[in-house]
């Protein structure tokens, strides 16, 4: 499923917008001010679903908020959400909630759009950290993590069993995922099966202590990025390791679903495609092996979004804070396959869904990729580079991407 792709893809194209586009926005009280309506609340919400499970459980959950508060909710699901926030807010008229991506989150904030609230929440110190620093910008929390993925290994435990090995073999090393991924490469299966882009490739980086960007400044053609991305290399080299579209599969889920590939790096988005295109596949979730730094994975997340202009802001937030609930998030998670955002949850999510469990466990090990403006259109043409990177320089790669990192970042 092409899920980090869709949380990444946007960029901050697609914000800059926002002093542009036309178009109407949402007929509700939200227009200018930011000051709070008298009377019930008529609160309009956008969020960018990842199918009917979500939409379904979002406004049944958001049904029951305003029943009990004696307020309104409408959520509607964009067809295209940087698309429809970018015409709400050039017509002043702004859904009140809305999704924002880790990467997008900066943008909104530097053009004045988001509401800063983070920080007024009652249980903000219950989101993970590295969350809440994914939200942060200049200092200032500013808005509520909806819910979390991580990346992990998946393993075919068909393939991993006709190969002779055990648990005892799981890797937890660079160089014991290295020696599996070339005993489970055989006839048409290869061991590690992944898409070319950063949004996967990066764990090496950051396995590797490397980074794209370190307190504000490019790094990234640091020796530890090189490190990270010259490993992937050799890989490819020796034909352990294949991209999904050299292999004919548009990601990893599908690779390994269709016995294409025996391990790939995913997030708990896998659950749902695996159960729905290939019920068949018996696969296991172990943690990321560790890299010379010690163990990292990444971390995609969204935020609840409050609009500067909305005038139903204290409705708003009273709305997010009972979407991020504890017991809220385990419904949702159950819903549509989600991991909760707060640490409170943790306990209950593994008991539900254990076989699930190395996905919550690397959530302290987790990272999101860098959220300053700009940052995400430089990683969109990285992942044209990333392509070749088989034959490729990673040195030379990574040249150029510091070159326009540090532009983005003036």
């Amino acid at each position: 499923m092409k899920r980090t792709r869709a949380l990444l893809a946007a960029g901050t194209t697609s914000v800059l917008l926002l002093t542009a586009c036309g178009g109407s926005g949402f007929d509700d009280q939200g227009s200018g001010g930011g000051q709070q309506s008298s009377g019930p609340a008529k609160l309009q919400v956008l969020i960018g679903s990842s199918g009917q499970a979500e939409t379904n459980a979002v406004t049944q959950a958001a049904d029951a908020w305003a029943k009990g508060a004696g307020d309104s909710v409408t959520v509607t699901a964009a067809s295209d959400l940087n698309q429809q926030l970018a015409q709400g807010f050039a017509s002043s008229n702004p859904p009140d909630v809305f999704y924002v991506g880790s990467d997008t989150v900066a943008s909104y904030a530097s053009n004045g759009s988001l509401l800063a609230y983070g920080d007024e929440l009652k249980d903000k110190d219950d989101f993970y950290p590295n969350l809440r620093d994914a939200f942060t910008v200049d200092g200032k929390f500013y808005c509520a993590p909806k819910d979390f993925s991580t990346l992990a290994l998946v393993i075919d435990e068909k393939a991993w069993q006709a190969a002779g090995l055990t648990d005892a073999d799981v890797p937890t090393t660079w160089d014991q995922l290295a020696s599996v991924a070339q005993r489970l490469t055989t006839g048409g299966r290869t061991g590690l099966v992944t898409s070319s882009e950063f949004q996967r490739l990066g764990v090496f980086a950051a396995q590797a202590g490397g980074s794209l960007v370190t307190d504000g400044k490019a790094t990234a053609n640091s020796a530890q990025m090189v490190q990270g991305l010259t490993y992937v290399k050799s890989l490819l080299a020796n034909g352990s390791m294949k991209f999904a579209a050299d292999v004919g599969a548009g990601d990893g889920t599908e690779a390994l679903g269709t016995g294409k590939a025996a391990m790939t790096i995913e997030g708990n988005w896998i659950v749902g495609g695996v159960a729905s295109s290939y019920p068949d596949l018996q696969y296991k979730v172990v943690k990321l092996p560790a890299g010379p730094a010690g163990p990292a994975t990444f971390t995609y997340t969204n935020c609840w979004g409050i609009a500067a202009d909305s005038k139903n802001q204290a409705a708003a937030k009273q709305l997010v804070e009972a979407m991020t609930s504890s017991d809220q998030q385990l419904t949702f998670a159950k819903a549509f396959g989600v991991m909760p955002s707060v640490q409170s949850a943790a306990d209950g999510f593994r008991q539900q869904f254990p076989a699930q469990a190395a996905f919550i466990d690397s959530a302290a090990d987790a990272q999101a990729l860098p959220n300053e403006a700009g940052v995400s259109d430089v990683i969109t043409d990285l992942n044209s580079k990333l392509e070749g990177l088989g034959t490729g320089d990673p040195q030379q790669i990574l040249d150029a991407t510091q070159e326009n990192l540090e532009a983005a970042l003036k």
